[in-house]
């Protein structure tokens, strides 16, 4: 029964010797009052007296020091089992880390051994003079394995189900081997830190055949749940592109054999599909534990004896799969293996960092399997919100949708209905077809609704950049679209695009603006992947649009691989077109950038360089560096960045289309081009990548001005004494450690950012190139608004002022915090106003 403490009411203090007990009716109405509202307001608990008699005898104020007990109770039950929650994963992630230490301490014997028996046959054989020595020496050294071949499945029958079972227990050791021995040299994958709330531990192969990953981690899911979603590998791993089970044969031990067929996108244009035969073992061990493993199918063991379909490159799966182990209290633990051999040697050379990366098949395949299973674990468990009224399968399925039409648009299948146009002389851009009806997505594009509708068209292009990290490129192709989606198409061109809502995925086309306001939907565990919706505001196909009114576009869009930190992710920027209704089946056409880090085998301690904006000012006129820089050629960041853009057109405006089609894209790909220049630490100068506004001087210029100006307003020096002329200055106002940045010269705070050294680009979290579609109002808030404009006819007469602490706001929508500022006029050489500069102090984010 519920007690509370009875007040006398003479001279309103608590008479902690008198408790009032609570009937059992008494207290079963207070808890259907807080099921409803579990804070009652006084007219509430007044209201509640009333209309319940057995409650008449109880004064409202201890009907209020009720609530606020069962409030106490409750908020104390929640964390007891959080609590108990934490205490169960911690305990499963200390068992995952005693069994990893064991596993390690395992290879460290295994290597030693190694080590002390290559050193015996070493010292063994140094007298030796012989020609045949060195050739001892080596075939000596070699694992037992290859000094004794066996042949894989050379007494087994894969045509009947003894043999298949035969070769199911042979890959269901070699996995285990994998998943908890020393059958493969793990190195753990930097960045991938183990604990309760981390994805997991993550390592990759070294010096071994194909490319392998491991991972092992925690779900809070049962085993059967997790296999049956590891299993359906076409629901998480963006790569397959189908996924057919052939046969399913049950084995004596309760398991079964499953023969599957799957092929698996090319991520760029450069390079052909894969495609595997396998054999699949699903089975339990004596412990209880669940495994599914997994290995291809030669010749000799059952598989195919042709050869695969004429765009695709058979390649192997070594024994890989997941071993799935209940937990006490609920969830599982699980260890995934992830070995395969993309036949490297098919593709050309510039592109096999790409097929012999482990990192790249971690961040693709095993470290997107457990995230997948926590992402629908945390989806079950209600811990995700997401916006729009979206169901979380929904949401999931658009960007599966997005990311499947995308890779459909790089690979251009035959099968699917594509086929390649004649180039018009060029080979730097791709056009292709479908003019296949059944193969168009969604009911929209019928030729009922649609008559003159020929088709979708597809133009596409792969380019190699250097130096440019992926992450920080697709970053800022999502949030400077203007940058990059403007391009001139002819007035008969856009006019036969406007009849679909789903024609054009472009953001302003011939130059008439809009704007970009982003719309989160949902994101996924660890914040690797966002859905959101676009929409741009007043967009116009043409003057006429203009004069009447621009109507607002919306394009759904995802976006991953944008932090900076993970090793090996490639990063992805798709959209695709939608209307305002947006359906939960809406058809979609995605077009978008992807960037495949070409990641070398070997570590260089290049790798782990800052790339930055600095390296601007370092290029003297010649293009060459100073004396005391090193020379950054040597830095071999690489990547391969593949371009897709896809348009309906109709049937008598198929040619126009498609010279607007290439147009476009070359467009784009001379954009891309130039803020790529911008971002990477190489081969800049101060007027690369800068897209000049008009009547803008140079930069040696404008620093000088910055610098007088600053000098003449204020009395003081902006730089230290031995930097006041040439390169040296410019240099300085550069690495000042203070935020420095230049607007025009406006009254009502819309002025648009036209220069900022190193410090101010981090502060607004932008780049040279961004930074002129940054306007100060939007940086600026409310408060600050109203000081400069109270501020600004002071600047104006006296030339300068100085401004209190405040925040503002970066490109990035993130807040931040500054200790003074500076505002003060810039007067060029004929001492007339040029622009506004402002220095922020001591800034951070909050």
């Amino acid at each position: 029964m519920a007690l509370v403490m009875h007040k006398d009411s003479s001279n309103q203090q608590m008479d902690t010797s008198k408790y009032v007990r609570y009937t059992p009716e008494q207290v079963e109405a207070l808890e259907r009052v807080y099921a409803e509202c579990p804070k009652p307001s006084s007219l509430r608990r007044q209201q509640l007296i009333r209309e319940c008699p057995i409650l008449s005898n109880i004064e409202p104020k201890q009907i209020k020091v009720w609530f606020q007990n069962r409030r106490c109770r409750e908020k104390q039950r929640k964390e007891s089992s959080r609590l108990q929650s934490v205490n169960r994963k911690l305990s499963a992630m200390n068992k995952l880390l005693m069994e990893e230490n064991d596993r390690l301490q395992k290879q460290v014997s295994h290597l030693v051994y190694e080590n002390g028996f290559m050193r015996q046959q070493l010292h063994s054989t140094s007298g030796t003079t012989t020609d045949n020595s060195c050739e001892s020496v080596v075939m000596s050294g070699q694992p037992q394995q290859q000094q004794n071949p066996n042949p894989q499945h050379s007494n087994r029958d894969a045509n009947n189900p003894a043999g298949l079972l035969a070769i199911a227990e042979e890959t269901l050791a070699e996995f285990l081997s994998k998943a908890t021995g020393t059958a493969v040299d793990w190195v753990q994958m930097i960045g991938m830190k183990p604990g309760p709330d981390s994805i997991g531990i993550v390592a990759v192969s070294r010096n071994c055949s194909g490319v392998a990953a491991r991972a092992c981690g925690l779900v809070s899911l049962e085993p059967m749940k997790v296999a049956e979603i590891l299993k359906d590998r076409l629901s998480w791993y963006r790569d397959c592109r189908c996924l057919n089970v052939f046969s399913v044969i049950p084995t004596g031990n309760g398991g079964t054999i499953e023969l599957i067929y799957m092929q698996t996108y090319a991520p760029t244009t450069l390079a052909a599909a894969r495609d595997f035969w396998t054999m699949r073992y699903t089975t339990s061990l004596e412990d209880g534990s669940l495994v599914v493993c997994e290995r291809s199918l030669t010749t000799s063991s059952g598989g195919p004896a042709g050869p695969p379909p004429s765009t695709f490159v058979r390649a192997e799966m070594l024994p890989s799969g997941y071993l799935i182990r209940a937990c006490e209290g609920g969830g599982s633990i699980i260890h995934i293996v992830d070995h395969i051999d993309l036949d490297v040697w098919s593709v050309p050379e510039v592109l096999r960092p790409l097929y012999e990366s482990s990192k790249i098949l971690a961040q693709k395949m095993t470290i997107a399997a457990l995230r997948h299973i926590r992402q629908i674990a945390q989806e079950t468990n209600g811990e995700i919100q997401y916006s729009g009224g979206r169901q979380p399968a929904v949401l999931r399925t658009f960007g599966q949708k997005l990311c499947r039409g995308f890779n459909d648009a790089v690979n251009g299948f035959v099968d699917d209905g594509w086929s390649a146009m004649s180039s018009d002389g060029l080979e730097d851009v791709t056009i292709v077809i479908n003019s296949s009806a059944n193969k168009l997505p969604g009911s929209q594009y019928k030729t009922s609704m649609y008559p003159s509708f020929g088709g979708v068209m597809c133009a596409k292009a792969s380019m190699l950049l250097q130096n440019v990290p992926p992450a920080l490129l697709i970053r800022f192709l999502r949030e400077h679209r203007s940058e990059w989606a403007d391009y001139g198409v002819d007035t008969y061109s856009a006019a036969s695009l406007k009849a679909s809502p789903y024609a054009v995925p472009c953001a302003r086309p011939g130059g008439f603006p809009s704007n970009q306001v982003i719309l989160p939907l949902a994101h996924t565990v660890e914040h690797v992947e966002f859905l959101e919706v676009v929409r741009l505001e007043g967009l116009a196909f043409s003057p006429e649009d203009v004069a009447l009114a621009g109507r607002d576009m919306y394009l759904l869009q995802l976006c991953n691989g944008v932090d900076e930190n993970a090793v090996g992710a490639c990063a992805q920027l798709v959209f695709a077109p939608i209307d305002e209704s947006f359906a939960d089946d809406a058809p979609l056409l995605p077009s978008g950038f992807r960037v495949i880090p070409l990641d070398p085998k070997t570590d260089e301690p290049t790798a782990n360089r800052t790339l930055d904006l600095a390296s601007t000012l370092e290029v003297g006129a010649n293009g060459a560096r100073s004396g005391g820089e090193a020379d950054l050629s040597t830095y071999n960041l690489r990547s391969v960045l593949t371009i897709a853009f896809q348009f309906t057109f109709e049937n008598h405006l198929q040619e126009n289309v498609a010279a607007m089609a290439r147009q476009y894209v070359r467009s784009v790909v001379g954009s891309v081009q130039r803020v790529a220049m911008a971002i990477a630490p190489s081969q800049l100068s101060s007027n690369i990548g800068l897209k000049p506004l008009p009547g803008s001087p140079e930069a040696l210029t404008l620093g000088r001005w910055i610098c007088r100006s600053y000098r003449i307003h204020v009395g003081a020096e902006l730089l230290q004494a031995d930097s006041q002329s040439g390169d040296a200055m410019l240099k300085q106002l550069w690495h000042h450690s203070d935020a420095i940045m230049c607007c025009s010269v406006k009254a009502n705070a819309s002025a648009v950012f036209t220069f900022a050294n190193q410090a101010g680009l981090d502060m607004l979290e932008t780049t040279l190139v961004g930074l002129q579609d940054i306007m100060l109002d939007k940086i600026l808030d409310e408060a600050g608004r109203k000081i400069l404009c109270s501020e600004f006819p002071k600047i104006m007469q006296q030339g300068f002022t100085n401004l209190p602490s405040g925040i503002c706001i970066s490109s990035m929508g993130r807040p931040i915090s500054y200790e003074q500022g500076v505002a003060w006029k810039v007067l060029n050489d004929d001492d007339s106003n040029h622009c506004l500069a402002f220095m922020f102090i001591n800034w951070s984010f909050v």
